[in-house]
């Protein structure tokens, strides 16, 4: 039954997710024109973000665990956590494969420390 429903949501997913956003969009520049808010619809992309940082957690944790770890490592694959908690952990474990630390370097050049800060994150 996980196989049809997680199915079903990624082609879900992929159809209301963008109408979702352009939605969002639409209502906050033309409903609100008087008072829209950069900084309002900022936070919520932010909390999109974050979602689809911990589904990409979950769904590419097998990968993740492969390319961007070392063995022994901080695993990927909870669903309340992050990329870039797992990430920040296994930087500061010093268990990052290659791969991980280029990736840290590009998330920490984006948002300074971002991998680091991130660890623990609430989701």
């Amino acid at each position: 039954m996980g196989t049809i429903l997680a199915f079903v949501s990624v082609i879900l997913a992929s159809f209301l997710f963008p109408l979702g956003l352009l939605i969002t969009f639409v209502i906050n520049f033309y409903k609100r024109r008087w008072k829209f808010s950069f900084k309002r619809l900022d936070q919520q992309f932010l909390s999109i973000a974050t979602s689809v940082d911990s589904s990409g957690n979950v769904i590419c944790k097998d990968l993740f665990n492969l390319v961007l770890i070392k063995k022994g490592g901080y695993q990927f694959g909870n669903r309340k956590e992050t990329i870039s908690s797992v990430l920040g952990k296994n930087q500061r474990d010093e268990t990052l494969t290659k791969l991980g630390t280029i990736l840290c370097n590009v998330l920490d050049w984006i948002h300074t420390e971002h991998c680091k800060t991130s660890i623990d994150s609430l989701v």
